[in-house]
């Protein structure tokens, strides 16, 4: 972030939570939603953290189930796509909310004037 905008801030006399708020925020507003999605993601389709914390078997997360419906001989592949297709869902409209935010952003930081 610039410095000129945290002085002029400071000049025209906003303290740190002002500046932070009406400054620092909607400057990072890209850069925290690109963030938010990427963690929402990562976190979303975490394949090796769930087993290792889970204690009952009972309370599995959505991708070791998708993971267990896959057999040993056969494996029904329609059941599959339809668990895929609800655990894509979240990750769409997350998707959805968070990237107009950068995309908006980074439209305008292009144009020139």
């Amino acid at each position: 972030m610039p410095d000129e905008l945290l002085d002029a801030a400071r000049i025209d006399g906003c303290g740190f939570f002002r500046t932070y708020l009406h400054v620092g925020l909607p400057v990072l507003r890209p850069a925290l939603a690109f963030l938010g999605i990427f963690t929402f993601v990562n976190v979303w389709n975490d394949f090796l953290w769930p087993p290792v914390v889970l204690i009952d078997s009972r309370h599995i997360t959505l991708q070791l189930a998708l993971a267990q419906l896959n057999g040993l001989h056969v494996t029904d592949y329609s059941v599959v796509m339809a668990g895929t297709l609800v655990a894509i869902v979240p990750l769409i409209i997350i998707f959805l909310f968070g990237a107009r935010h950068f995309i908006r952003n980074i439209a305008a930081g292009a144009l020139k004037g």
